[in-house]
């Protein structure tokens, strides 16, 4: 297949070339049917229309993707850690292959750069595009080269470049959980506030919270969902809260 692949490059232009070499850069490997992960990448907002009249964009493969991703992490986690119960393996999968782990993830493959989109979703603050376009891209791998190279490419290229996957083990990034604990911990009252619901399309939201702990404004932060925006604001409170312990009360109540 390999060296069927190269002979297939040799003869194309230049031009026909860059796509693959593109491609190559992240995944390690030349796709053979190269269409399948350019409309991995294409967004929505630029759908466009098949010979067959069917609309065009990466949201079906993005469900595909997003079920075997699921199975090649659980099937990693499953192997590595044979000693390990149930709720581990959950708990660390859920970090895998959360939407903000992927956004950052896509980020860092550079995939921003490589996603086909609307010049006005280009400019809004909903990064989930990228995450979506990572599922998408490990639906296109799994529809062209089979469940076992997507494995290969999480185990051999995602885990061993961009994740450090013991430090994901041990590192909880779940930040409003930390501040609901801290609250309950000293017994403060505290609260999520969205102060504005902004609307930049019909698929873009920009959502803005007020995060209040005993009745005092600790920070405010946005987000592409109320659910993003709080976790930004409870990340915000997390720093302020570290940096100065008696922020909320001039008493000493440290967040760890």
């Amino acid at each position: 297949m390999f060296k069927y692949l190269l002979r297939k490059l040799r003869l194309l232009s230049n031009a026909r070339k860059e796509p693959y070499l593109q491609f190559y850069h992240i995944l390690g490997f030349y796709p053979d049917k190269i269409d399948y992960y350019q409309l991995a990448l294409r967004h929505r907002s630029l759908t466009r229309s098949s010979a067959s009249g069917h609309f065009l964009s990466n949201e079906r493969l993005e469900f595909l993707g997003d079920a075997v991703l699921n199975s090649v992490v659980t099937d990693i986690l499953f192997t590595r850690y044979d000693r390990q119960r149930e709720g581990f393996l959950t708990n660390t999968r859920s970090k895998l292959v959360k939407r903000d782990f992927l956004n950052q993830l896509a980020l860092e493959m550079g995939l921003d750069r490589m996603v086909v989109k609307s010049r006005h979703i280009a400019n809004s603050l909903n990064s989930n595009i990228y995450g979506n376009a990572f599922e998408a891209l490990i639906g296109a791998i799994y529809l062209d080269q089979g469940y076992k190279q997507c494995k290969r490419f999480v185990e051999k290229r995602l885990f061993k470049t961009f994740i450090d996957l013991d430090k994901v083990v041990v590192d909880e990034k779940n930040y409003k959980s930390k501040i609901i604990e801290y609250c309950q911990k000293y017994h403060f009252k505290y609260e999520f506030v969205l102060l504005e619901e902004e609307v930049l399309s019909a698929n873009a939201h920009v959502f803005h919270t007020s995060l209040i702990i005993d009745g005092k404004n600790i920070c405010e932060a946005s987000g592409a969902s109320k659910k993003e925006s709080q976790q930004n604001a409870s990340y915000k409170a997390y720093c302020i809260l570290q940096e100065n312990p008696g922020f909320i009360n001039d008493k000493e109540a440290a967040i760890m």
